[in-house]
């Protein structure tokens, strides 16, 4: 097979109609053998039944259905799980994303070797202040910190190799890191489309800013993950020590000075500061030591992504 369109959606049966007509249309024109998944993230509306109508008439449309609200991350990853194709593609199902980008996408993943193409919506029609501004700090600071040149790291419209998709684990709000999640498990040659973003038709917005919060903890989650996932005595083990040393040194100073006759050691302001530190310090590296005993009985601590193999 030769694409799998894979579409989280959540209450969009509006647009679900006009988006598979679209779909056909792009597929049949370029005569690609394609599966489209739709994974509804628990629509309060007919959205379920606009799928199982969708399948009826076409059997290359395929559905998942969560009984609650899971978030895009889940239905990507559920999604991810169901796809069979080469390249796989995502696209929202708001109208937003054009599928007319597919034969592009896909010849960009097949003829120049990309293992991920992402999106670039460079003129957008969402708001200026509730939508485009968040979005362009939070695209600098994820460049910034991920190295990976990207311009719009959560654009829906994106694709892969096939076996990037079954290599990578998606949750939480990381759907807008997959590209610092490819690149982790070692899928470093990504690459970036102009694409058309079109003005929403149908529906609202499912956007908040609240979002934004969460991504930014989930991508500390992944660049520490990322560093110290499999060695987390590295980091707890080097600050907690860093901590302790600087701790000890300051009580040192303290109880010489204290000899000294030039304070009083419990009405000393530093003598309580060096005990804090050498509890921290002894806390963290206590945090790394346990890490590092859950790593080791883990059943995932000596799983790697293997590229090839030479056999006999």
């Amino acid at each position: 097979m030769d694409i799998s369109i894979v579409v989280p959606l959540f209450n969009e049966d509006e647009s679900l109609p006009h988006l598979a007509e679209w779909i056909d249309r792009v597929m049949t024109e370029h005569h690609f053998d394609y599966e489209v998944i739709m994974v509804d993230d628990g629509s309060k509306d007919k959205s379920w039944q606009v799928i199982e109508q969708l399948h009826a008439n076409n059997p290359r449309y395929k559905g998942v259905k969560f009984r609650r609200n899971y978030g895009k991350s889940a239905a990507l990853n559920v999604g991810f799980g169901q796809a069979q194709g080469d390249v796989v593609i995502t696209m929202d199902a708001d109208l937003q994303d054009s599928p007319d980008e597919v034969p592009e996408l896909y010849r960009m993943i097949k003829e120049d070797g990309y293992d991920l193409v992402s999106g670039w919506k460079k003129k957008r029609y969402d708001s200026k202040l509730a939508k485009n501004i968040p979005s362009k700090f939070f695209n600098w600071t994820t460049r910034k910190m991920s190295g990976i040149k990207l311009h719009d790291f959560n654009c829906g419209l994106k694709a892969y190799r096939h076996d990037v998709v079954k290599s990578i684990e998606v949750y939480g709000e990381m759907h807008r890191y997959i590209p610092v999640i490819a690149k982790w498990a070692g899928f470093n040659k990504i690459g970036e489309k102009v694409v058309q973003h079109r003005k929403r038709e149908f529906g609202v917005t499912k956007f908040g800013l609240n979002r934004f919060v969460n991504g930014y903890l989930d991508l500390m989650s992944i660049m520490f993950m990322s560093k110290f996932g499999k060695q987390p005595m590295h980091f707890f083990g080097l600050v907690g020590s860093v901590s302790f040393l600087l701790g000890f040194i300051a009580f040192i100073v303290v109880c010489v000075m204290r000899i000294c006759g030039h304070i009083s050691l419990t009405n000393s302001v530093w003598f309580y500061v060096s005990m804090l530190f050498i509890l921290m310090g002894t806390m963290l590296f206590l945090s790394g030591f346990l890490g590092e005993l859950i790593c080791r009985n883990s059943t995932t601590r000596n799983q790697y992504l293997i590229e090839k193999v030479i056999e006999k």
